[in-house]
């Protein structure tokens, strides 16, 4: 079996993109049209970057653009070059980008057993586009070439009277109804509350119906701060595409460009018990991956698979078992002394930093220069 040593999240610093979602940030924020990203390493360095030597084993790759993610023409380059070198690559995708569905097409065969997509389903866009038909096309010619999917839905209040038709398009196009994530409203930053009008209780309600797992424990979890020790930093860290630069987390105290140098060692510093954010928003991966392991219940698979009326699955049986792991489980725990350095050192760091904050903002105040030597 392939065993997973790490989680990567790799932001793809691209925020155009081919829909205009009302619930989206891009489109709120009017950053659609802005320029597709340079990246600062080819793809041949970024994979030196992200050897198999220095992830410790196959890494568990997750590409995600602020837009759409496959619009920067040379994504199919970076992902072959990934997958050769034998990792596992996670795309989100709205479905759209034909060409690089061209691309990905022409891919070896054990190359696409290791590749899963997670279509965004996206229905009034690809419905006020006439999309529809070529986004299901993608998405079944993904599946028959040997490639895992799942498909999900932002819930949003608008699409409500639309549930049942959503259910019936989706049964009748994938065998199965799509999962349903849970979107923030980052208009409230200090609370990162769910994006809807509704109460909790008609939200749960309402959007259970689609008997989704992926929603069940993204909303047992949501507005929610874990108090646990996060291995995020260590078993999992967050990198810019773009840059090169790796941080812990969305939050981070430590940031370094680990592609640069590929013989350079990189410093794996967890987050510990020192997030900053008001509650773990995106737990539905770290949680079932066991980067949380005092919460970890479930795994990854049973989050993204269906089981269709025909008795198929949406994920394949080895991007399946993959995602059946937790690391907890796969790497050596810290100890309770090697846990309590960890938080020390993040303590130090997130004070030095509000004290840098705080010494900023009276210098502004006061017209005073921070001057460097």
């Amino acid at each position: 079996m392939d065993r997973i040593a790490r989680f990567v999240n790799i932001h793809v610093p691209v925020t155009s993109c081919t829909f205009r979602c009302h619930y989206c940030f891009i489109t709120t924020h009017r950053l659609f049209s802005a320029e597709l990203p340079q990246f600062k390493y080819s793809p041949q360095q970024f994979r030196a970057g992200l050897s198999r030597e220095r992830m410790g084993g196959i890494a568990s790759l997750n590409f995600c653009g602020g837009g759409e993610t496959l619009l920067p023409p040379q994504m199919p380059v970076y992902f072959k070059e990934l997958l050769d070198e034998g990792h596992f690559v996670s795309i989100v995708t709205n479905g759209t980008v034909f060409r690089a569905f061209d691309e990905i097409a022409k891919f070896p065969a054990e190359f696409l057993e290791r590749m899963f997509f997670k279509f965004s389903y996206h229905h009034f866009e690809l419905e006020k586009r006439n999309l529809s038909r070529r986004y299901f096309d993608n998405v079944k010619r993904m599946r028959d070439l040997g490639c895992s999917f799942t498909l999900e839905i932002t819930p949003n209040d608008e699409l409500i009277p639309r549930i049942d038709e959503v259910k019936d398009i989706c049964m009748r196009e994938v065998g199965a109804w799509p999962h349903v994530t849970v979107a923030r409203d980052e208009r409230v930053m200090a609370k990162l509350p769910i994006l809807t009008n509704l109460s909790r209780a008609d939200f749960v309600s309402t959007w259970s119906t689609f008997d989704s797992e992926l929603f069940r424990l993204k909303m047992s979890v949501f507005e929610k701060k874990l108090p646990c020790f996060c291995y995020a930093g260590d078993w999992s860290f967050y990198l810019n595409m773009g840059t090169g630069v790796m941080t812990q987390c969305y939050c981070s105290f430590l940031s370094q460009d680990i592609i640069a140098d590929p013989s350079k060692p990189i410093r794996f510093l967890p987050v510990g018990h020192h997030c900053t954010l008001p509650h773990c928003y995106n737990a539905h991966v770290f949680v079932p991956y066991g980067i949380l392991p005092d919460a970890a219940d479930s795994f990854y698979d049973l989050e993204r698979n269906r089981v269709c009326a025909d008795g198929s699955e949406w994920l394949k049986p080895r991007f399946k078992a993959f995602m059946h792991q937790r690391l907890c489980d796969n790497r050596e725990p810290y100890s309770a002394v090697r846990r309590w350095k960890v938080d020390t050192e993040m303590f130090v760091r997130k004070r030095k930093r509000a004290l840098g904050a705080v010494k900023r903002k009276l210098l502004s105040a006061f017209g005073g220069k921070n001057e460097t030597n």
